[in-house]
């Protein structure tokens, strides 16, 4: 075993990336403050060619360096755009035939485990703040809330692995099964 070199990764480049096509997955970034994590969901959205990623209330934008010193790229290869309310937003993606999911604990949020991803045409994931979580006025407008299941004490996770493990399980279900 030995670890690969850069070029045995065989990586595109930027413009590369954004002729391929996408997962149909949207993530969107409901006030996020640690610049820190809107850099590491560029990545994760670059890893899995996520179709798109929004910025929403007092997300930071690229170009920014703190951004940049966790995206190490991906604010250039990953589509993206700053939309000021998430609810509008949420709305707009439903109109355009999105399920247009939170990932919250909700009285009835459905485990994360037991969504059925494949079977929809078009995703969109909405993580939220890392305090308070996402915008409450998305309740009644979300087609679902889903819940990662936990088992420690917390039950609270970092809102970067929390996206990450959703965008997983929809680039499994849609890229893998």
């Amino acid at each position: 075993m030995k670890k690969l070199s850069m070029e045995e990764l065989n990586r595109i480049t930027p413009e590369q990336f954004k002729a391929q096509e996408k997962l149909p997955l949207v993530v969107v970034l409901d006030s996020i403050r640690s610049m820190s994590n809107v850099g590491s969901v560029f990545r994760t959205c670059d890893a899995f060619k996520a179709e798109k990623l929004y910025l929403c209330g007092i997300t930071a934008c690229p170009p920014n360096r703190e951004i940049s010193k966790t995206a190490l790229g991906a604010t250039e290869s990953v589509i993206w755009e700053y939309q000021e309310d998430v609810v509008e937003l949420a709305l707009k993606l439903k109109s355009e035939g999105y399920k247009v999911f939170m990932v919250e604990q909700v009285d009835d949020s459905v485990m994360l485990q037991d969504m059925h991803f494949s079977t929809m045409d078009k995703v969109a994931v909405i993580v939220g703040n890392e305090v308070f979580g996402v915008d409450e006025r998305l309740l009644p407008v979300c087609d679902g809330a889903i819940e990662i299941p936990q088992f420690g004490t917390k039950h609270s996770l970092n809102v970067t692995i929390a996206a990450g493990i959703v965008i997983w399980e929809v680039a499994k279900s849609k890229l893998i099964e």
